[in-house]
């Protein structure tokens, strides 16, 4: 081979090398995800800001497996939209994505009550057929609204640790075997009621969950930013490996609020690595102060 050839040779792979350098050390993203649609209050995605820095996952909350009637039941894994639909349906979620690269959407199960009313349990008939159930509908609804992401957001539970753990292991398993999902996230709290459910899940099938929106505002009101970090250092070793989302609420619930240092406790996080991103519940709620904490999120993570 002549000189000039390997002269060549040897500049495109100078050149392939500093490419692959690049994209290796470009910086992660930080992520802001916003739980909508829950309250019924006219929220549309349009409404929300939307930095371009950052990657942004709208949860939509919430898919039930509960009959819509004046006397709701469980259906057993057959799930159907909850969330309001006629400001947050298939057309609007193709064109908040469309208008915005970084924008996915997601759908949250289950969630605390059905119309604000009754509690929504975990109460499946047996593993094999709630997964049917649950993934023959979830797939329809996916489809139908060309969602990214499934959220699991149980609160309530008439049934043990390993039967839920084997219900929604199987069901994230399909989803993402099948590449009808490409992301997941679970939704728990410290509550001894709840703990042992999303710890189940999490020591079997914690692979196949991409990050854990940790609820932290169902901690009490008042909370410090050294009692956050705490908080966050303790979920980080139940959930060890995961991706904590620290999170605040927007509705007057608990935990540490923006006004009390939440972005102070953000930026020891980020200091250290800890930091993965933010969600707020919700956008329901943020409306009526024109969503000042998600431009405020935002822009502290498109800043890390």
């Amino acid at each position: 081979m002549d000189s000039s050839r390997l002269s060549i040779i040897s500049l495109l792979l100078h050149f392939m090398f500093i490419n692959l350098s690049i994209i290796e050390s470009a910086p992660e993203r930080k992520l802001f995800r916003e739980y909508i649609g829950a309250e019924d209050k006219n929220v549309q995605f349009s409404d929300v800001p939307i930095n371009p820095d950052v990657d942004f996952h709208f949860l939509l909350s919430f898919a039930i497996d509960y009959t819509n009637t004046s006397s709701p039941s469980p259906t057993n894994g057959d799930f159907r939209v909850y969330w309001d639909s006629a400001n947050l349906s298939p057309s609007q979620v193709s064109a908040i994505k469309a208008k915005h690269s970084n924008v996915k959407v997601s759908m949250s199960l289950a969630g605390d009550t059905v119309n604000g009313k009754n509690y929504v349990y975990f109460n499946p008939t047996s593993v094999n057929t709630w997964v049917a159930n649950a993934i023959h509908s979830i797939t329809q609804i996916v489809d139908e609204y060309g969602l990214d992401g499934i959220d699991i957001d149980y609160e309530h539970f008439i049934s043990d640790p390993d039967t839920f753990a084997e219900c929604i292991g199987k069901l994230l398993f399909y989803l993402k075997q099948n590449q009808i999902v490409s992301f997941t996230s679970i939704a728990p709290y410290d509550d001894d009621s709840v703990k042992p459910y999303y710890l189940a899940l999490w020591r079997k099938y914690g692979n196949l969950i991409d990050y854990v929106n940790f609820q932290f505002y169902a901690y009490p009101k008042g909370t410090s930013v050294s009692q956050f970090l705490e908080y966050f250092d303790t979920q980080s070793s139940n959930y060890y490996g995961g991706k904590i989302l620290v999170s605040f609420g927007t509705d007057g619930s608990g935990g540490l609020s923006p006004e009390n240092g939440f972005f102070k406790a953000c930026g020891s996080l980020s200091k250290e690595g800890k930091l993965h991103g933010i969600f707020i519940w919700s956008a329901d709620d943020s409306k009526k102060a024109n969503f000042k904490y998600e431009r405020q999120s935002q822009d502290f993570l498109a800043s890390q």
